[in-house]
């Protein structure tokens, strides 16, 4: 058996992914030592980045070649404004942050960047190049997740509790779908659109790295 798109596209933009695992931010969790002003600047700015990240997801479903498909980004869609981001606001308040501060945050030069990128793929890209920019977010987080459950748990519990919602069998099932739907669409694409998969593919990846750097650093803009 070849070897899976998806697993040529994480080989590719493996210095990427692997310069996230090694990131302070990451690390940070994963002992327990992040400054938590950091991980609240994470928190309001990833709840911003969730309000256009369900807007992408309903594009998906428009653009998506098939009934399962449609229904499958549809119902992520839904789940990301109703469930999510409820759970988002939850977890926000037990950092102190109230709903009103979430619903005031702007975003920082990044959080737009990348948003911006995800709708312009959206909007300007194909399904298999909108696929591909989707994966890195929810199957990184996955990545991340069970690494970090693999080792000791942090003192904070509020950081335990992040690891074990990415590491979580219902989370690496939305991974996996992803990438099987990256799969099929690379396995039918061009030699062309692969290579637009592909850069795809690792602007996220770039973005997502980004991210983390983005929070570490609590980046605002200049002027």
């Amino acid at each position: 058996m070849g070897e899976r798109f998806s697993d040529y596209l994480r080989r590719i933009a493996s210095p990427v992914w692997e310069a996230q695992h090694n990131h302070p931010f990451v690390r940070g969790i994963a002992d327990g030592s992040l400054d938590v002003e950091r991980f609240k600047y994470w928190v309001r700015q990833d709840y911003l980045f969730l309000i256009d990240y369900a807007r992408v997801l309903a594009m998906a479903s428009a653009k998506a070649p098939d009934l399962p498909a449609m229904r499958r980004f549809a119902e992520l869609a839904r789940s990301t404004l109703e469930v999510e981001m409820d759970l988002h606001r939850a977890y926000a308040a037990e950092f102190g942050i109230p709903p009103e501060d979430l619903e005031r945050e702007r975003k920082a030069p990044t959080t737009q960047a990348y948003t911006d990128f995800l709708k312009c793929t959206a909007a300007l890209g194909s399904f298999g190049e909108l696929a591909a920019a989707l994966l890195p977010c929810m199957w990184g987080f996955c990545e991340i997740g069970q690494r970090l459950a693999s080792g000791p748990r942090p003192s904070d519990p509020r950081y335990a509790k992040w690891i074990d919602m990415y590491s979580s069998k219902e989370f690496a099932e939305l991974a996996e779908w992803c990438r099987e739907l990256v799969d099929q669409v690379g396995e039918r694409a061009s030699a062309l659109e692969q290579q637009r998969m592909e850069e795809a593919f690792l602007v996220s990846s770039r973005y997502e790295y980004l991210f983390w750097e983005m929070a570490y650093r609590m980046e605002t803009w200049p002027v």
